[in-house]
């Protein structure tokens, strides 16, 4: 009997010492259990929207042509004296370009001027002649058919000097084709006719192009609907026709931004082209630097609407998807909310929104990548707001 209570005593003690384990287990556990982090939310910078005056401008691609563009060929036969030009340099207005074989066409010119000289001499005396015999008439020294007879001669005289001289004009006219000249300032192209070439017989020989580039014309098209709100913007300011060249126009290379060079609208063509549905428009680009030449593609921007006050934002903080464009803003418990919008015209960075938003909205500008709709946010720093 005294050996079952001392076996049960010492199993007594076991249990007790192994629940005091246990708890002392718990009790650790308890207290160096760690708090499990929490990952806080992403930081965005918002923005209101900025109430701004905005232009809307079409983007299309135009052609730069030469202002003035002239094929120098030759107008009389001879073979090609000389080339008195540096083909592709810039040449000024009057300067000799090309001599043409002048010496058959100097003594013509001479022979010319020389029967000019024997006409008037002729008339000189018939005319001296019919006035001694109306002198003489008058004193019945001579017969009225005499006094007829030197009026004709002399009024054949002067049809002949008339002609003579009508001769050496169209002689000189032809003299002067032996000399081609520059007809204004401009850059020449290579000579295509070589020296000792015998040009103009029966034919106008192309011997060079010359152009114009001091300024230059630019062409581009406008789709119909464009055309629409130019023509209603040029109406609603009271323009007319005359004022045409008070519309600016403004050229770009096509690896450019910022459209930094200015033209002037020049020509607006009389209806549209039925095949595309577009107009020709041309405007002219001052080029006194030589910086643009014929035949380049450049890009062309043209107001086709007064300046309008209207909500504008950064136009990185624009999102697009298949739906179309939205905004993600942030509403007053700090969470990110998709707002579908409609966007209007781009300028200097900024987008105007004619749809979908308001003058309150927080527009996040900064941190797109991290917010999510639905999820909060941290602002950063103050709100910013632009004038």
């Amino acid at each position: 009997m005294r050996m079952n209570q001392e076996k049960y005593s010492k199993k007594t003690k076991i249990i007790a010492l192994i629940a005091a384990l246990i708890l002392a287990y718990l009790v650790i556990h308890y207290l160096t259990k760690k708090t499990p982090m929490t990952i806080p939310p992403p930081v965005v910078a918002v923005q209101k929207p900025a109430l701004l005056e905005m232009v809307e401008f079409v983007t299309q691609t135009g052609t730069t042509v030469a202002f003035n563009s002239v094929n120098l060929v030759a107008r009389v036969s001879g073979y090609l004296d000389s080339i008195e030009f540096t083909d592709g340099t810039f040449v000024n207005k009057g300067k000799e370009l090309f001599v043409i074989q002048p010496e058959p066409y100097w003594e013509q010119l001479k022979a010319a001027q020389a029967t000019v000289a024997a006409n008037q001499a002729d008339y000189d005396y018939s005319k001296i002649e019919y006035e001694r015999q109306q002198r003489m008439y008058k004193q019945n020294a001579t017969s009225l058919n005499n006094v007829q007879k030197w009026l004709a001669k002399m009024e054949a005289s002067k049809a002949n000097l008339d002609k003579a001289k009508a001769d050496e004009i169209n002689a000189q006219i032809t003299y002067s084709y032996t000399h081609i000249s520059a007809p204004f300032n401009g850059r020449i192209g290579r000579h295509l006719i070589d020296i000792g070439n015998l040009v103009g017989n029966g034919v106008a020989t192309n011997l060079a192009t010359i152009e114009q580039v001091d300024k230059l014309y630019v062409y581009f098209n406008l789709n119909e609907l464009d055309l629409i709100k130019l023509r209603a913007a040029a109406k609603a300011i009271g323009f007319k026709p005359t004022d045409i060249n008070k519309v600016p126009v403004y050229v770009n290379f096509q690896n450019e931004t910022g459209y930094k060079h200015k033209a002037t609208l020049d020509f607006v063509n009389t209806g549209l082209n039925a095949a595309t549905g577009t107009m020709e428009l041309r405007a002219v680009l001052e080029n006194k630097t030589n910086l643009f030449v014929p035949g380049l593609f450049v890009q062309v921007q043209i107001a086709i609407s007064l300046p309008k006050k209207q909500l504008t934002v950064p136009n990185t903080a624009i999102l697009y998807d298949q739906i179309g464009p939205y905004l993600l803003i942030v509403d007053k418990d700090n969470v990110v909310r998709l707002k579908r919008v409609d966007a209007g015209v781009a300028e200097n960075g900024n987008q105007a929104i004619t749809k979908g938003l308001t003058a309150e909205d927080r527009v996040i500008v900064d941190g797109l990548q991290n917010a999510s709709p639905g999820n909060k946010v941290d602002i950063q720093g103050a709100q910013k707001t632009t004038s």
